[in-house]
C-alpha cells in the first residue's frame, strides 16, 4: 500500500463543509387517506400520526409502554433437561422432523397474541369549506409537521409537535378567517374485542381526560385462546388553551366557537412508568400549562437539535425540492435516481430512532411507537433474530449513541430472566435470550413451528450490539458495568450448551436453526432443527470472543475464561464454504426450501459481526458475494428490512453500485407514501437498517485498527460530504468528495489511541490524543 504524501495539519479548528440540498422535509399536495400516509412526531414515550385532513382532522395517539398483561402473568415453557437430551438424541439420529416437533412442544409457548397497543384517537370537526392551497409537511430539522390549507381565501395552519422536555403533544392551530374554528374536538380509543376499553370525559371547560386499561380479549398463549383482562392502566389529558373566541364542553366533548388561534396540549401518563399515574399525570399537565406556544416550541427546537444537528449528510443533489415526497417515489418507479430523496431517507431514519427511542423510555419496537392497532402485526413487539438489532445499527455511527440507552435497560432485564429459563428449562448456568419478546420481557420461546422461533443465538447477537457500543464510545465504565456482565451471562449459557459433533468431535449448537428458514433433510422432509447451524456457530463464537476481548480490557480473570477459550479453540466454524463457493447455511449442504429466503443468517459473521473480512479472510469474503447472488438470484431481499441488510451487506463487500442498485429497489419497492418501510406491512427496521447502510458505504471501521473512507461510493453519489459520522474507537468523521474522489476528510480522536485511515489504496497511520484532530485536503 502507498503512503500519503502530502501535508498535513493536526488541529482542532473546524472546516466549513458546505451542503448544497434544501432543508430535509417531507412534503404533500394532499392530505392522507390510508394510516400509512399519515406523518410521524415522537418524544420516545408519546407518538402520534398526522393525517392533515382539512376539517376533519385526526391524529392516531400512542404511547410506548400500552401493553396488556404483567411481569409475572405467564411462566417458562414446561420443557426440562431431559426433554433436550431426547431433542439431541433425535438429531443424532437423523430424525430431524421430531427434534422440531419436541422442541416447540416442549421450549416454546407456540402462537402468542399480546400486543402493544393504539392509545386512541383524537378527532377534530370543523366546517372548512373550498379548501385551495393544500400542503402538509414534516420538517426533519425541527420535528414539526404543518398543515396549511385556505379555505374562503383565508389561511388555516395547524402545527404539530412532541416535546420531549415537555413530555407533551402539543398542537397549534391558527387561521384568519373572521369566523375562526367552529366545531367539536373528541377523543377516544378502539373497542377491544366490541368491548369499551377507555372512558372520556370533560373535566372542566378546556379539558378533556381520557383512561383506561389495555386488555387483549383476542389474545393467545401456547396456540390457545386465552382473554388478558390485566394490563399497563393510563390516563390521557387534553387541555385547549385559546386566544380568542370560545371553548366549552359537553359531556366527553370538546366545543370550539369562533377561535382564530388555539393550542391543544396532551399528556399521558401509565402505571408502568408511576405508581400513582393519574397524579403524575396532572401534576405533567399542570407545569405546561401556563406555557405559551412560542415557549414550547422553542425548548422543543432546541432539544431536538441537539440530536438532529450532530451529523449531516450531503448527496450533490442541486435540484430545488419543488416535487411533493410521494411523487418522488413515483419517479423512482419509473427508473429514475433521486439523490434528495435518498438523502431525506437518512434523515428520516435518524429523525424516527431520535422519536421512538429516548433515554428513559422502551426501546423503539417493530413499528417504533407508531402503532394504530389492537392487536398490531407481529404484536409489534421485540424480535431478537435481527428486526431490534437492525432498530439500532444506525444509533452508533450516526452520533446517536445515547439512544442506545432503552435498549441496553430492556435487554437487561430480558437477561435477568434468562438467567431462570437457562436454569429452570436447561439445567444450564448463564442466560437463554429467546428470539422474540415484549415488554415484559419474558425470557420463553414462542412459536408454532421451529423454524419461526427456535434461535438459541439471539442472546449472541445482542451481546454483539453492547460489545459494538462499548468500541464506539470507549466508555470504560459502560463496559464494566453493562457490557461485561451481558457478554458473561450469554457465554456462560453458549458454553452449557455446546456439544460434540458427530463427525469430528467439534463443539456445537444443538438443537441449532437458521432464523425463519428450513431444510430439507436425507428423509426428504421439510425440517429446521439440526446441530452446529452457521449462525449459531457464527455468533457463538462472537460473543466468545468479544468476552475474552471485554475480559482483557477489565483484567478479569475467572474460571470461565478459561473454560470459553478451551472451547472456541474447539468450536466448530460457522464459517464453511460449499463446492459452489457459497457459505453453507446449515452444517450440511443440504437441499434449500427456500432458495431466496429473506433472512440471510449464515453471513452474520461477515455482517453485523467482523469475523469475515477482505483484508483478514479474502476467500469467505469472495463466498459472501456468490452467497448473495445466489439468494438473490432466487428472489431474495423481497421484504423492506431484508433489502435494507443487502445495502449494508453490499457496503462490506465495498461495491458502491451494488449497494445503490439495493437503495433504489428499496425506495421504489418497499417504501410507503410516508416513507415508512414496507415490510409489508409496515416494519421500522428497514428504515433504521437503511440510515445504517448509507453510513456504512461511507465510513467503515469494523477492522480491527482501521478506519476506511468511502468504500463503497457509487457513481451516482458524485459530489458530496458529510460530517458528524462516528467511527469504532471514538473517532468523528468529517469529508467531502468530488468527482468520486474524496478531497478532504478531518478524523476528531474522543479518546487517546492509534488507527489506519484507508482510502483507494493508500493509508495513513494516526496517533492522537483525545481532543485531537487530524485533517487533510487533497
Amino acid at each position: 500500500m502507498k503512503k500519503f504524501f502530502l501535508s498535513v495539519l493536526i488541529t482542532l479548528c473546524l472546516y466549513n463543509l458546505s451542503y448544497s440540498q434544501s432543508s430535509p422535509i417531507l412534503w404533500y399536495n394532499q392530505p392522507a387517506v390510508e394510516w400509512e400516509e399519515g406523518l410521524p412526531v415522537g418524544n420516545g414515550h408519546l407518538g402520534a400520526i398526522v393525517m392533515g385532513l382539512p376539517g376533519k382532522e385526526h391524529l392516531q395517539l400512542n404511547e410506548d409502554s400500552l401493553w396488556p398483561g404483567g411481569y409475572d402473568d405467564w411462566g417458562l415453557a414446561e420443557g426440562k433437561r431431559a426433554d433436550l437430551d431426547q431433542i439431541r438424541t433425535y438429531l443424532l439420529a437423523g430424525e430431524n422432523k421430531k427434534a422440531d416437533s419436541l422442541l416447540v412442544l416442549k421450549f416454546s409457548r407456540k402462537e402468542v397474541t399480546r400486543s402493544h397497543q393504539t392509545m386512541g384517537d383524537l378527532w377534530f370537526d370543523f366546517d372548512w369549506s373550498e379548501t385551495t392551497n393544500y400542503r402538509r409537511s414534516l420538517n426533519l430539522e425541527t420535528a414539526t409537521v404543518l398543515t396549511q390549507f385556505k379555505s374562503e381565501g383565508y389561511e388555516i395552519s395547524q402545527e404539530v409537535i412532541a416535546s420531549a422536555p415537555d413530555d407533551a403533544l402539543i398542537i397549534r392551530f391558527k387561521t384568519d378567517h373572521p369566523k375562526g374554528f367552529n366545531g367539536k374536538i373528541t377523543m377516544n380509543r378502539p373497542e377491544d374485542n366490541g368491548f369499551a376499553t377507555a372512558k372520556t370525559i370533560a373535566l372542566n371547560q378546556s379539558q378533556l381526560e381520557m383512561s383506561g386499561k389495555i386488555t387483549q380479549r383476542g389474545g393467545h398463549l401456547d396456540s390457545k385462546p386465552i382473554e388478558i383482562l390485566n394490563g399497563v392502566e393510563f390516563q390521557t389529558l387534553l387541555f385547549a388553551q385559546n386566544q380568542s373566541g370560545e371553548i366549552s364542553t359537553s359531556d366527553s366533548t370538546l366545543i370550539v366557537s369562533g377561535v382564530q388561534e388555539f393550542t391543544l396540549k396532551l399528556v399521558s401518563e401509565t402505571s408502568f412508568y408511576h405508581e400513582d399515574y393519574v397524579a403524575e399525570a396532572a401534576r405533567q399537565l399542570e407545569s405546561i400549562q401556563l406555557k405559551s406556544w412560542g415557549e414550547i416550541l422553542h425548548s422543543h427546537e432546541k432539544e431536538y437539535a441537539t440530536w438532529f444537528e450532530r451529523m449531516k449528510l450531503d448527496l450533490g443533489s442541486i435540484e430545488p425540492d419543488n416535487i411533493p415526497t410521494d411523487k418522488r417515489i413515483e419517479r423512482v418507479k419509473d427508473g429514475a435516481t433521486d439523490l434528495h430523496l435518498e438523502k431525506i431517507l437518512f434523515d428520516y431514519g435518524r429523525y424516527l430512532l431520535i422519536s421512538s427511542s429516548r433515554p428513559g423510555t422502551n426501546p423503539a419496537n417493530l413499528q417504533g411507537i407508531w402503532n394504530n392497532h389492537i392487536a398490531a402485526p407481529w404484536n409489534a413487539d421485540y424480535h431478537v433474530n435481527i428486526n431490534l438489532q437492525m432498530n439500532y445499527w444506525p444509533a452508533d455511527v450516526t452520533n446517536l449513541s445515547e439512544l442506545n440507552q432503552p435498549l441496553f435497560d430492556f435487554i437487561d432485564g430480558v437477561i435477568e430472566n434468562g438467567k431462570l429459563a437457562a436454569r429452570e428449562n436447561f439445567d444450564m448456568n448463564g442466560s437463554m435470550v429467546p428470539h422474540t419478546t415484549d415488554l415484559w420481557q419474558v425470557a420463553f420461546l414462542r412459536a408454532a413451528t421451529a423454524y419461526w422461533g427456535s434461535l438459541i443465538g439471539a442472546g449472541g447477537w445482542i451481546g454483539r450490539h453492547y460489545w459494538d457500543h462499548y468500541l464506539f464510545t470507549q466508555d470504560h465504565k459502560f463496559l464494566e458495568e453493562r457490557a461485561f456482565p451481558a457478554l458473561e451471562a450469554i457465554s456462560a449459557f453458549y458454553s452449557d450448551w455446546l456439544v460434540e459433533y458427530p463427525e469430528d468431535g467439534s463443539l456445537v449448537s444443538s438443537p441449532s436453526t437458521s432464523p425463519e428458514n428450513q431444510f430439507i433433510n436425507a428423509k426428504g422432509e421439510k425440517v429446521a432443527a439440526t446441530m452446529g447451524a452457521a449462525m449459531d456457530q457464527q455468533i457463538i463464537a462472537d460473543v466468545f470472543n468479544n468476552y475474552l476481548k471485554a475480559s482483557e480490557i477489565l483484567g478479569k480473570q475467572t474460571p470461565l475464561q478459561e473454560k470459553v477459550a478451551a472451547q472456541l479453540e474447539n468450536l466448530r466454524p460457522g464459517v464453511k464454504i460449499a463446492e459452489d463457493g457459497r457459505i453453507l447455511e446449515w452444517d450440511q449442504p443440504y437441499e434449500e426450501d427456500e432458495p431466496g429466503h429473506r433472512h440471510m443468517s449464515h453471513l452474520y459473521a461477515f455482517h453485523p459481526g467482523d469475523a469475515i473480512t477482505k483484508s483478514e479472510t479474502p476467500e469467505a469474503f469472495a463466498a459472501v458475494r456468490k452467497t448473495l447472488e445466489y439468494r438473490l438470484a432466487n428472489g431474495g431481499a423481497g421484504t423492506g428490512w431484508s433489502r435494507a441488510w443487502l445495502i449494508n451487506f453490499s457496503a462490506r463487500l465495498q461495491d458502491g453500485e451494488m449497494a445503490h442498485e439495493h437503495i433504489q429497489k428499496l425506495l421504489s419497492q418497499s417504501l410507503y407514501p410516508n416513507l415508512f418501510d414496507s415490510h409489508p406491512p409496515f416494519q421500522i427496521d428497514g428504515n433504521f437498517g437503511y440510515t445504517a447502510g448509507v453510513a456504512e458505504m461511507l465510513v467503515q471501521s469494523h477492522e480491527s485498527g482501521m478506519i476506511r473512507l468511502l468504500p463503497a461510493l457509487p457513481k451516482a453519489w458524485k459530489n458530496g460530504s458529510v460530517s458528524g459520522l462516528k467511527a469504532r474507537g471514538d473517532y468523528t468523521i468529517d469529508m467531502s468528495w468530488e468527482e468520486g474522489q474524496l478531497k478532504f476528510y478531518r478524523i476528531s480522536a474522543g479518546n487517546n489511541g492509534k488507527v489506519m485511515v484507508y482510502y483507494d489504496g493508500s493509508e495513513m497511520d494516526l496517533d492522537l490524543e483525545k481532543g485531537q484532530s487530524f485533517e487533510i485536503e487533497m
